[in-house]
């Protein structure tokens, strides 16, 4: 499948604009369901890749999907078409919540905000294992990753140097036999 330059822009545009309050659902979105660029597993896999890198994951799937169908040049549109819009939006909302953010109301307005965003990411994970059907061994990794970053407060990159190689073996032990 070929790509443009123009095609990569405007639909990482798009999701940059209409990431407000989570990227990563639209991201899911836009590339899987509605331009149909990568397979669903596939996705995962570059999200996967961008969420071990240092870096925010959308960003980095971004790289690695601007840099697959363009090269280097679709690597730095891709990004740039991402992220343009929202910063541009950001920049004007700091500086209203720079005059507003000492009222009660705005705090808790927050507050509500960052519990949506904590259920959008709980939702695209829930979709994406669904339509990927990971195995047993994927589903321990998964949870073992869970309940060692989520409520062991393990940092992630600990994590992810144990789990990755547990990952890694059990699929060579697997294939092995």
């Amino acid at each position: 499948m070929e790509i443009s330059r123009t095609e990569l822009f405007l639909g990482f545009a798009k999701i940059g604009l209409l990431g407000f309050g989570g990227v990563a659902p639209w991201a899911r979105h836009v590339i899987v369901a509605e331009r149909r660029w990568f397979s669903e597993r596939d996705y995962a896999s570059v999200l996967g890749i961008g969420q071990v890198l240092p870096g925010a994951n959308t960003v980095n799937s971004a790289i690695i999907i601007g840099d697959r169908f363009q090269g280097s040049a679709g690597a730095a549109i891709a990004v740039l078409a991402l992220l343009c819009i929202p910063i541009t939006v950001l920049i004007g909302i700091a500086v209203i919540y720079d005059r507003i953010s000492s009222m009660p109301s705005v705090g808790a307005a927050i507050t509500a905000g960052a519990a949506a965003a904590a259920g959008l990411v709980i939702g695209t994970a829930l979709k994406m294992a669904w339509k990927i059907k990971p195995n047993a061994r994927a589903v321990v990794v998964g949870l073992a990753a869970f309940v060692s970053v989520g409520l062991l407060k393990v940092p992630m990159a600990l994590a992810i140097a144990i789990l990755g190689p547990i990952s890694i073996a059990a699929v060579w032990w697997e294939r092995r036999q």
